[in-house]
């Protein structure tokens, strides 16, 4: 295997956790990642799933940027759960666990000095409201702080000028955070009522 050239195993390997500290270390030590690396990668993820819809972009360990068949990118669970445009924080469809006392935050901090002061911070932790119920993410804020959207990437500017292969449905559009529409249908439903 050329230096600059990385097999389609060996980013399983990564991806499963199982990676021997040398291959680890050779990984590390690589001048330039080759061009396909990500491409595998996507590959051995898209074996990982349950579902068809082609990965874009892992998000978190759990969480994907799908194309669907309608032409849509959306937030996909690896469980299957769809959570919307990946313009809007996927965040605003969980289950939220929010944690304000000290005696739930020594449910999740030891030592006890390591827990966050009550009234001063809280903890959210978000659910994927689909079958299995998996821990999507956690934040330690200040009460009120708004959810917190960690990420909108430009998938069009990754994969054109990055990659060198352009997304076949590239818009301006698609690098717009949409979340307001979340809020502004809640409020649209609260008045209705």
């Amino acid at each position: 295997m050329a230096e600059s050239q990385v097999d389609k195993d060996l980013i399983r390997q990564l991806v499963e956790g199982d990676i021997s500290e040398d291959n680890v270390t050779r990984l590390q030590k690589m001048s330039r990642k080759d061009k396909d690396r990500f491409f595998q990668y996507v590959e051995v993820l898209q074996e990982k799933v349950p579902w068809d819809e082609k990965i874009l972009l892992r998000i978190s360990d759990k969480l994907y940027v799908v194309a669907t068949q309608e032409g849509g990118r959306i937030v996909k669970c690896e469980c299957g759960h769809e959570f919307g445009d990946y313009r809007e924080n996927w965040k605003l469809q969980c289950r939220i666990r929010v944690r304000k006392t000290l005696e739930e935050f020594k449910e999740v901090y030891d030592p006890e000095p390591a827990c966050p002061e009550p009234g001063w911070q809280e903890i959210r932790e978000y659910f994927c409201p689909g079958d299995h119920a998996a821990q999507l993410a956690v934040e330690v804020v200040s009460p009120g702080y708004p959810i917190v959207f960690e990420m909108l990437p430009d998938l069009d500017v990754f994969y054109r000028d990055y990659l060198g292969r352009p997304l076949p449905d590239e818009s301006s559009q698609w690098y717009k955070d949409q979340t307001s529409n979340v809020t502004q249908s809640w409020r649209s439903r609260r008045e209705a009522h």
